[in-house]
């Protein structure tokens, strides 16, 4: 089998420190498993930005998009505007490459803790869908009069039918896959006028089309407190760009800490490479100490292995990071351990070789 090609982006902060972690594990399941890597490492950044005034070179996207996959750490740093890095590196490799689904398991892995009385892996094992390049993060706006007392903002969403039933679509073939075969819509329709009922008619019509899955909807506000109190009930959640982008961050908080939570921005069909990242930013504040924790970048490495075809591999793992969680000498101080970065990563990849 020849390597794959991975196209590396540390990008800013603590990615620098946790991609290299990322990158040892999947090394040791590759040698375990059989299966190698060609690294190709990007220098895309704000540090890039201050040195030329872009995140990433121009015709920078041709480069990689017949690569395999891509391994990204973090995006943001002070001195570069939010929006600024965001919208010039993460959303324009979501869609240059048609990576539509954002997915993102919530689950209390052994050796985790929820911060809900009572609530063990049992009751938290769930993914979050998120539609991923268009919806409320769209370019479409812009502002007037600025500086005057009549400046006004103006931000326009937008939801197409075929972008809104791929997503959707995606959700039901996943909770095929599922024990409780469920999903779950998030909506605001009793609020906003046109889109969110737009997208209601999309899910009630693609639910007709899966007689075999239980499917029903909430309301936003009420479905984030259902993931608090309800943990339980689901199964797929399924939201817009903003929705699952909120969802995607309080299932992991629920299920534990966001530092060790992964994300995959996918591409379902392969026609370009998908991209996996950690949830957890670029924490400027830890930067540079060799505390943060790795364990989110190492479970996206288990998510690429097995977008790749790779399941046994991708499951050992998972299996190993619950190891070093379940070890205090492994765990890193975010999570009440001792462990540096390079100390958590080595364990596991240890764990994964045997």
């Amino acid at each position: 089998m020849p390597p794959y090609r991975i196209a590396v982006i540390p990008g800013d902060g603590i990615g620098k420190e946790v991609i290299p972690e990322g990158m040892r594990v999947l090394e040791s399941a590759g040698k375990r498993f059989g299966i190698t890597f060609e690294w190709d490492h990007r220098d895309w950044s704000c540090e890039h930005f201050h040195k030329h005034g872009r995140m990433m070179p121009e015709g920078a996207l041709e480069t990689i998009k017949k690569h395999d996959a891509i391994f990204l750490g973090a995006v943001g740093f002070p001195g570069v505007p939010d929006h600024v890095s965001l919208w010039q590196l993460l959303i324009p490799i979501r869609r240059e490459f048609n990576q539509y689904v954002n997915l993102r398991p919530v689950r209390v892995l052994r050796g985790m803790t929820s911060p809900l009385a009572g609530r063990t892996a049992k009751d938290i094992d769930f993914y979050v869908v998120r539609e991923n390049v268009e919806g409320e993060y769209s370019q479409v706006g812009g502002r007037m009069n600025a500086g005057t007392d009549d400046e006004m903002a103006m931000q326009n969403s937008i939801f197409t039918r075929k972008g809104t039933d791929r997503v959707l679509k995606y959700a039901f073939e996943l909770a095929l896959t599922r024990p409780k075969k469920h999903v779950t819509s998030a909506t605001k329709s009793n609020g906003i006028f046109h889109t969110m009922p737009f997208w209601d008619e999309r899910f009630a019509e693609m639910k007709k089309k899966y007689p075999g899955i239980r499917a029903d909807q909430y309301h936003i506000d009420i479905l984030c407190a259902h993931f608090v109190q309800h943990p339980d009930w689901f199964d797929v959640v399924v939201g817009s760009n903003l929705f699952g982008d909120i969802l995607s961050d309080l299932g992991p908080a629920v299920a534990g800490s966001i530092g060790i939570a992964p994300a995959a921005n996918i591409n379902p069909e392969k026609q370009f490479p998908s991209m996996f990242e950690p949830v957890h930013g670029s924490a400027p504040d830890i930067a540079g100490k060799g505390i943060a924790n790795p364990v989110g970048t190492i479970w996206c490495g288990a998510m690429m292995l097995e977008h790749l075809g790779h399941k046994d591999a991708a499951a050992a793992v998972i299996d190993a990071i619950e190891g070093a969680l379940a070890e205090p000498r492994a765990r890193t101080r975010d999570i009440g351990g001792t462990a540096t970065t390079a100390e958590c990563g080595q364990f596991i990849a240890d764990a994964v070789s045997k």
